[in-house]
């Protein structure tokens, strides 16, 4: 069963945002981060990286790989992220530090690919909070 990874994503406050800060579609997305995953099989196996903007987790890309990069103190992770972004159901959720696995039980559901159910933000978050969608 895939494992997923969830993230901050500091810098960008919407999906658009996001997507201007790496217009080059010649270059694969990468991610950077100080620790490696150790369960990094499972991400492989199907899993996606979940990001959270302001508080709530509006999108997915699919993770391609996870390598190791440097030696000793100076290694890092690099995680390759599928070029495509998926919008999903947007979610609350508390910052935190670095990432956190991200159990397929809880992931939110992906929205159509037609934009018919995109809405502000703002209402969307409202919606969530009262449990109303």
């Amino acid at each position: 069963m895939a494992l997923h990874m969830l993230r901050l994503c500091v810098g960008c406050d919407t999906i658009e945002d996001l997507l201007a800060y790496h217009p080059d579609d010649s270059q694969p997305w990468l991610l950077h981060t100080r620790m490696s995953p150790k369960r990094a099989d499972e991400l492989l196996d199907g899993g996606s990286l979940y990001r959270i903007f302001k508080g709530m987790i509006l999108c997915r890309q699919r993770i391609l790989a996870i390598r190791t990069v440097g030696e000793h103190p100076n290694a890092r992770c690099e995680i390759t992220l599928d070029r495509e972004i998926v919008r999903v159901a947007p979610t609350p959720r508390r910052a935190f530090q670095g990432w956190r696995y991200f159990d397929p039980k809880d992931v939110p559901p992906d929205l159509a690919a037609d934009g018919d159910d995109e809405i502000p933000m703002e209402l969307a978050r409202q919606l969530r909070e009262v449990g109303a969608w």
